[in-house]
């Protein structure tokens, strides 16, 4: 891989007690990649990003995002990435708008910069309409689309998006994909949770993880033809299995 990886681990591991919850993570990932990281609950999966992400120090090893070292840099590495967790954690008592221009201010955006975002962002996420109602009152895939917003809000380098399409209809999952791509086309990193195998498709390049350790990481084409799963449920199944 040329270049500094946006996203780089080496062994990074993070014990509770005597569990492991992830041994020795091994990872690059490029500027621009949408990166699928993939695995059953349990496998350690949120908890290797709460490290990425700077919210949880390591009980070993080293990591890297958006040129950061995680445990050291953190000031600066919270300003580079977004992070969208797999529980809805705007404020249900605020607008659409008071939820973004809130969020953009605990990244240090002034109010110009956060109205002119908003008119950014809001008519792209499909949520301009919406920007003076209670957010408590949105739909599920609504409700997700503003989490997403909140997180782009100050332009992060890196967006970690973990289990993002949770309870939303095909339909709206498509839409939210669509959003993701758009993304990375401007140059932002994807590392992005799913349980839905066929959102793995849309990845360039899917890892596998099992009891806190990756045992494959390929393209989604290439672990087909490794394993000869017939699609990514079939691979996931027998790679878990394995």
């Amino acid at each position: 891989m040329s270049g500094e990886a946006a996203v780089f681990a080496r062994g990074l591991t993070r014990r509770f007690g005597d569990f492991t919850a992830v041994e020795s993570l091994d990872l690059e990932v490029a500027g621009g990649e949408i990166f699928g990281f993939l695995g059953a609950n349990g496998a350690g999966k949120t908890t290797a990003i709460r490290m990425l992400c700077g919210l949880l120090p390591p009980s070993g090893g080293e990591a890297r995002v958006a040129g950061c070292r995680v445990g050291r840099d953190t000031g600066a590495l919270k300003r580079r990435i977004g992070y969208m967790s797999q529980r809805f954690s705007l404020y249900e008592d605020l607008t659409v708008l008071e939820n973004l221009e809130f969020f953009g201010g605990v990244y240090g955006l002034g109010r110009a910069e956060l109205a002119a975002r908003a008119d950014e962002l809001l008519p792209r996420l499909g949520l301009d309409a919406e920007r003076g109602r209670l957010t408590g009152s949105l739909p599920l895939g609504y409700k997700q689309r503003l989490s997403l917003g909140c997180a782009l809000a100050h332009r992060p380098r890196v967006l970690f998006l973990d289990e993002p399409t949770g309870g939303v209809d095909p339909v709206a999952r498509r839409g939210f994909w669509d959003l993701i791509y758009e993304q990375a086309a401007a140059g932002v990193t994807v590392f992005v949770t799913t349980h839905y195998m066929d959102e793995a498709e849309y990845c360039g390049r899917v890892s596998i993880m099992v009891q806190g350790r990756i045992v494959a990481l390929d393209t989604p084409a290439g672990l087909k033809a490794r394993t000869g799963g017939a699609d990514m449920q079939d691979v996931f199944l027998r790679l878990v299995d394995a």
